[in-house]
């Protein structure tokens, strides 16, 4: 499935019933899950380049949005923004100045890290990266200092559109597919994985699906309750 260069673009509405309908026969629970939640709202956030997509996320690690945001732009700043923000750029740019913007060392260091290792060819470029399989993906841009599968597998879903992808170490999705199945505690790993192989060829649909469900009325009420209880 290719992604859209478009800002908040949904993915294809034929991409979208596709999806729908093959979820509903292989796991009828989800299907019942997805008509609560409604329809399939994905929005893409464009890709400018893997080099801009990856500082940007070494940046948010670990931060709340709106202060994360402050330092991105503090660094964009000094560095460059969108297509300015370069491999070059990030590596002429002086330690003292990245850590001006608000970045730990460690996160200075990973940027370094992901712009070296995007002038030696390990982090594909944009072209490279439309063409190459999601586990490739993963085990390239997962070299880089500070970037882990979770990372990646945003990525894929939210700025690719890549439609088979099951972030199963997100504790949403886990939290989430726990209620849907009535667990008593959050699944391991590999329970998950094993289970969404039902949801494949459409597990970013799926997983999407997990995430909204959080914010149904009725989990969030039950999840007011436990919090009393």
């Amino acid at each position: 499935m290719a992604a859209t260069s478009r800002a908040a673009a949904s993915l294809p509405e034929s991409f979208t019933v596709s999806a729908r309908r093959a979820l509903a026969r292989a796991d009828p629970t989800l299907g019942a899950l997805m008509r609560k939640v409604g329809p399939f709202r994905l929005q893409l956030k464009p890709l400018l380049s893997p080099f801009e997509a990856l500082a940007e996320s070494i940046v948010y690690q670990q931060l709340h949005g709106r202060a994360a945001a402050a330092i991105f732009a503090r660094l964009c700043e000094r560095v460059g923004s969108g297509v300015g923000l370069t491999p070059e750029a990030l590596l002429a740019t002086s330690d003292e100045a990245l850590r001006a913007a608000g970045l730990s060392g460690a996160k200075a260091a990973a940027l370094k890290d992901l712009a070296e290792k995007t002038r030696a060819g390990t982090v594909p470029s944009l072209a490279q990266v439309r063409r190459l399989s999601d586990e490739t993906l993963i085990e390239r841009f997962t070299e880089v200092r500070g970037i882990g599968q979770w990372t990646v597998e945003m990525l894929l879903i939210f700025r690719l559109g890549r439609p088979d992808v099951l972030p199963v170490d997100d504790y949403a999705i886990r939290k989430a597919f726990m209620l849907l199945q009535g667990l008593e505690a959050s699944p391991r790993p590999k329970e998950l994985l094993a289970h969404g192989e039902r949801w494949r060829p459409w597990r970013s649909v799926a997983s999407w699906y997990l995430w909204r469900s959080l914010e149904l009325p009725e989990v969030q009420e039950a999840a007011r309750w436990a919090k009393k209880d």
